[in-house]
């Protein structure tokens, strides 16, 4: 079974390449994230003539969560149950669902904007939802994930260059603790290999030609149970989908399970 993740910054401005790479990877589910478009607008025809159904979770131009599964689509939970609030609401920002064997959630982590703004505490607090909304699932024994864009780096070693990043969101203390906290209610770090150099980088800004350069981050993670670690049988990030005119700023994360 192939599971993957991507962040795809628009999926409308993205459709002709996420069908069309749906098509030659043979992706069975996709966690989607930044579908940046109202649910009346998402693509759910194209999808179907694939093969695909959809769960969606989303209201505008922001945010924007979904499941696209060949697997089947049932227990769909539309939001974080318990999540906080910001700007009055619950921004869309999570969706879970059983796909055939496996439970995943979808999630766009807040980007937490600048130490010390009111974002960056909704980032904490949203986090710490997450943990317990996870908790029983990922103590079960079906195969169970959380899939997404985190908006941290779990380790310096995860960013480019550490000293860039200097008094900046995504690679603080406190960010990287609450991921700890993720991991201790049962979740272990799916890390992919890269298809080239090093270091498995999932984000390369657009700005002064970051992929190029190389200069990423992994903050596209996938945390997934003891049950669903052990089935992992590849893991990769497919960085070609970052090339080219119309890529988004993130390359899909791809998982093997022998499931």
């Amino acid at each position: 079974m192939r599971i993957a993740t991507w962040n795809v910054n628009s999926i409308t401005a993205r459709l002709p390449r996420l069908l069309a790479w749906l098509e030659s990877s043979g992706t069975d589910v996709l966690c989607v994230q930044e579908t940046k478009c109202a649910e009346s607008a998402f693509p759910y025809e194209p999808l179907r003539e694939l093969g695909y159904e959809a769960a969606v979770n989303a209201t505008g131009r922001w945010n924007g969560v979904a499941l696209i599964s060949k697997a089947g689509l049932t227990d769909v939970t539309v939001g974080l149950p318990g999540g906080p609030d910001y700007d009055g609401g619950q921004e869309p920002r999570a969706i879970g669902a059983t796909c055939g064997p496996v439970r995943l959630w979808s999630v766009y982590v807040p980007n937490g904007r600048e130490i010390g703004h009111p974002h960056y505490d909704y980032k904490l607090r949203w986090l710490e939802a997450l943990r317990t909304t996870v908790a029983g699932d990922a103590a079960g024994e079906r195969p169970f994930a959380v899939l997404g864009d985190f908006n941290v780096a779990p380790t310096d070693e995860d960013v480019w260059d550490r000293s860039a990043f200097d008094g900046l969101t995504h690679v603080t203390d406190l960010e990287r603790e609450a991921l700890a906290a993720l991991r201790e209610a049962g979740l272990s770090d799916v890390v992919p290999r890269p298809l080239k150099y090093d270091r498995p980088f999932t984000y390369w800004d657009y700005r002064e030609l970051g992929f190029p350069k190389n200069r990423g981050m992994r903050i596209d993670l996938v945390y997934g149970n003891e049950v669903f670690a052990k089935a992992v049988g590849d893991a990769y990030v497919d960085r070609e989908e970052r090339k080219g005119k119309g890529a988004s700023d993130h390359a899909p994360v791809v998982v093997d399970l022998e499931v």
